[in-house]
């Protein structure tokens, strides 16, 4: 019986309890972190080496097993269905954060502000709240005396967030151009194009790591600064850690792609890395239209 009459089952499950064993460590150390434990940082580091040593571990035993012959057709349909999951999973994952950010702003807030709940119930809850978006709640007090610790300048939408989106939609068409290669077997066309997708996707996070500088040291915007910026470092940050994760993996794609891995008829590597970074843009235009536009 030949391969393509069996169906591929993998001998062991290694490499996800390794992914699993870097995310916690990761997200652990973050915790730490952002409650100013010293371990916080290095508990980060060693998470992301975890993780990142899986990435190469895992991404190599798929190409070599990919390569070597061992899928077929019905191992194919299995990894589309996987994929197709996974990103409904995500569109679930920021759609919980979107409605937060609806909820928050157009919910409660208003109630907050007195809107439908009457006078005296405002008083009870919040006698001195004034409903505005964005806002960070009360401004912290010394002494009983309010200060101006609280204020921020709200992040604007034109500038390096514009810019981004410029990046992100271009970087979606480089990613479709290699992909045509790739159908029309033109390898120099895939590789260009992989490289001009790769370089834009980490020059998005690039510049957002330049907009969260300036955001913490000349507009006084941080996690700290109340809804407002708990919500915006909420959904941005996650985007941005997606674009980070999709350009990791289109960089493994370009790199199988230079050593002649991939053909017209067989390349789901490649199919699944498009759809991921598909999926980053269109959330992108979301987040920009509702956190920086509205």
């Amino acid at each position: 019986m030949s391969a393509h009459d069996t169906y591929y089952i993998p001998h062991k499950a290694t490499w996800p309890v390794l992914a699993t064993l870097g995310l916690v460590t990761l997200l652990a150390g973050f915790a730490n972190y952002l409650n100013h434990s010293p371990i916080g940082s290095p508990m980060m580091m060693v998470g992301f080496a975890i993780f990142i040593v899986m990435l190469a571990g895992w991404f190599t035993l798929q190409s070599t097993e990919s390569e070597s012959g061992m899928y077929n057709a019905q191992v194919g349909i299995s990894f589309r269905m996987g994929m197709m999951w996974f990103i409904f999973s995500e569109v679930m994952f920021f759609a919980v954060f979107f409605g937060s950010l609806w909820y928050t702003r157009n919910l409660s807030v208003p109630w907050l502000g007195g809107e439908g709940i009457g006078a005296a119930t405002k008083a009870l809850l919040w006698p001195e709240f004034e409903a505005h978006w964005p806002t960070n709640g009360p401004a912290k007090l010394i002494n009983g005396l309010p200060t101006q610790d609280g204020e921020f300048e709200p992040m604007g939408a034109w500038g390096l967030p514009l810019l981004n989106t410029l990046i992100l939609l271009t970087s979606g068409v480089t990613c479709t151009w290699a992909h045509h290669g790739l159908l029309a077997n033109k390898r120099d066309q895939l590789i260009k194009g992989l490289i001009a997708t790769v370089a834009l996707g980490f020059l998005f996070v690039a510049f957002q790591a330049m907009e969260y500088h300036e955001a913490y040291t000349e507009m006084g915007l941080t996690l700290g600064s109340g809804i407002y910026g708990s919500t915006f470092f909420m959904l941005t940050g996650f985007h941005g850690f997606h674009v980070c994760v999709g350009a990791i993996i289109l960089s493994v794609v370009l790199f199988r792609s230079s050593k002649g891995h991939f053909k017209p008829e067989n390349h789901f590597a490649f199919e699944a890395a498009a759809w991921y970074w598909h999926f980053v843009d269109v959330v992108w235009l979301g987040l920009f239209i509702f956190v920086y536009l509205i």
